[in-house]
């Protein structure tokens, strides 16, 4: 019995804690902004209707749950949730509604979803992306570095 724990509290040390190869995605843009400047890197800010676009999903899953995404973006971005789901059991307070909103009017005037747009640490918009299911998340990456340099 103390082998097994022993080997269990092993294996635990070297993996690290469950649940820390996630990412963050936030919802204040305001503090992203901030957390970008002091660590020298983007805002990303994903609009995204979570329970009913199903280009929204799709993106989701096959670029921002990638190894390559989740590495590049814990090295340079600071991630944003602009959700804007359908059904009642998804939705979000009052107060993230109208912040996600005052978003959109600013960074998502045509209301595209999915949109995904890249800003620096003052606002500025540098690019934008939607959902190409031919791109591999590593193509994708690779249109990020023309952008943000």
């Amino acid at each position: 019995m103390k082998t097994i724990l022993t080997i269990t509290f092993l294996v635990a040390a070297v993996l690290g804690p469950a649940g820390d190869t996630e990412l963050d995605w936030g919802s204040d843009f305001d503090k992203a902004r901030t957390e970008a400047a002091s660590a020298e890197a983007y805002v990303l800010i994903v609009f995204s209707g979570s329970d009913w676009c199903k280009p929204c999903i799709q993106l989701h899953k096959s670029l921002f749950e990638s190894d390559a995404f989740e590495a590049y973006a814990r090295d340079h971005l600071k991630l944003v949730k602009a959700d804007f789901p359908y059904r009642k059991k998804n939705k979000l307070s009052k107060e993230q509604t109208a912040h996600n909103e005052k978003l959109a009017s600013v960074y998502n005037p045509n209301g595209e979803f999915p949109l995904a747009v890249f800003t620096d640490a003052h606002g500025k918009v540098l690019g934008s992306f939607g959902y190409d299911k031919a791109k591999s998340p590593e193509q994708y990456i690779s249109e990020f570095r023309k952008f943000l340099k």
